[in-house]
């Protein structure tokens, strides 16, 4: 155990972790229009109750057109904005703005800020002339039925983010006017959906105000809502039941509740070929062509789906409830949450199915000559990330409680998801597994598995892959 991280612990104490405590986060407030058939969104958006920070940049999506931005407090004037090309996403969804204060050295942030722009987008209706080549989870996508925008990558709205502490202000209360006049159903997430063209939606949790709004029907259930679901209702009986229980099941292991009733969404994308699953809490999207929802009722497709319905789930936990960052983010935010929904393939579905989905990720893993977890100082540093985060790393995760047994396995997990570390790096995590094993124990995982560059044949021999 390095020296600081034991003092870290000696200081600290089993006292380290607490309950998730809910942060002060920016008031979004103003008015959005949108038309889905133009491809065009117009706002008029202001943030308050700011967080004091010295080194920042605010990112707005770079398909939106900046009439002005206004320091409304302490002092109301029209600012003079800069662009920064340093920011990680400005090179692709976002621009990242900032202002300089009267050195033109450092930057300075009001407390509140009106932002005005608008923007249009590629309206990707149903013909083959008018799709795009890609579709992905940061796009605003205007499919000639709906709008669909996340609440990180795509930025609809001005998101602060503090490169010191490395954390994005993404979640949000707000308090704003949607309209679409070519809209039958609106949805902001957090939210229950409102038929009508305009709405007030209000949030006093934090939360990421991702859009999906058009004209769709929706079914309401006593803890899903179903959104633009081809789904018959006695499937939406059943589709409720799967996910009750896959919720019910965390719950119990992690002993923290769901805060809010889920919501369901299924779309198309603006591509002919992209289907993927993505979550902004409570709401979990589900894009692609053909079974869509319903595919949790195909025999031969059900436990892959119903298995990336749990991993969906998970992601209230990690990457939700609790927020990484660091290079190794990536990993724990989507392994965390892959770990969880292969517990739910092992209690649902089948063990043997369990086993069959550990020696695929061994499989694949071989390929990568995974870098120890303890030696990734940078995100190259993982090689092919998606083999890291959702094949190797739920792999350790396993091989780990193998070594600690499920009972403190559970143990560590909630109490990662309830830390109010805000640097989440590779001590973060020896810092936590120190909470509920022995010194002795935690460097036996240390040794073997975290930073063991035969970390791989290790894990196979604990987990007995053939």
């Amino acid at each position: 155990m390095t020296e600081k991280l034991l003092s870290t612990i000696l200081i600290i104490g089993l006292g380290f972790f607490q309950l998730h405590a809910q942060h002060t986060s920016p008031l979004l407030s103003g008015k959005v229009e949108i038309s889905i058939t133009e491809g065009t969104f117009e706002c008029d958006l202001t943030l308050s109750d700011i967080p004091t920070i010295e080194d920042y940049f605010i990112r707005i999506n770079a398909g939106m057109n900046i009439l002005h931005i206004r320091s409304k407090k302490p002092y109301d004037f029209l600012i003079y904005f800069k662009k920064s090309l340093k920011d990680t996403l400005s090179s692709g969804e976002t621009a990242a703005y900032y202002f300089e204060d009267n050195s033109g050295k450092g930057k300075f942030l009001p407390e509140e800020i009106q932002f005005r722009y608008v923007g249009k987008f590629p309206v990707a209706s149903d013909t083959l002339e008018y799709y795009s080549r890609k579709d992905w989870k940061g796009n605003i996508a205007f499919n000639g039925k709906s709008v669909r925008t996340d609440a990180f990558q795509s930025a609809w709205y001005p998101i602060i983010y503090d490169i010191a502490k490395d954390k994005l202000y993404h979640k949000v209360r707000y308090d704003f006017e949607l309209s679409c006049a070519d809209c039958s159903t609106l949805h902001v997430n957090g939210n229950p959906p409102v038929k009508g063209s305009r709405h007030r939606f209000k949030s006093e949790l934090p939360v990421g105000p991702a859009l999906y709004s058009g004209n769709f029907e929706f079914i309401s259930k006593s803890d899903t809502y179903l959104l633009n679901a081809d789904l018959l209702r006695e499937e939406a009986d059943k589709f409720e039941e799967v996910v009750s229980s896959y919720k019910a099941f965390y719950e119990q292991n992690l002993n923290i509740p769901f805060e809010q009733v889920t919501t369901f969404v299924e779309t198309t994308p603006t591509s002919l070929k992209d289907g993927f699953m993505y979550v902004s809490y409570p709401t979990i999207y589900s894009i692609g062509w053909g079974e869509g929802l319903r595919g949790i009722f195909d025999p031969e497709k059900e436990n892959h789906n119903k298995k990336m319905i749990a991993h969906e789930l998970g992601h209230y936990y990690s990457g939700t409830l609790k927020v990484f960052n660091s290079p190794i983010g990536n990993v724990l935010s989507e392994g965390l949450a892959e770990f969880l929904s292969m517990k739910v393939l092992a209690e649902f579905i089948g063990e043997k199915e369990f086993n069959a989905d550990l020696k695929r990720k061994y499989e694949l893993s071989t390929r990568l000559n995974p870098t120890p977890i303890s030696q990734i100082g940078t995100e190259e540093d993982l090689g092919n990330r998606y083999i890291y985060a959702y094949r190797y790393f739920p792999l350790l995760l396993h091989a780990i409680e193998k070594e600690i047994g499920q009972k403190r396995m559970w143990q560590w997990l909630q109490n990662v998801f309830k830390s109010e570390i805000d640097y989440t790096d590779y001590e973060y995590l020896l810092l936590s597994l120190a909470n509920v094993v022995s010194e002795e124990e935690l460097k036996v995982v240390r040794k073997k598995l975290l930073e063991s560059s035969a970390s791989l044949k290790n894990i196979r021999d604990n987990l007995g892959i053939e």
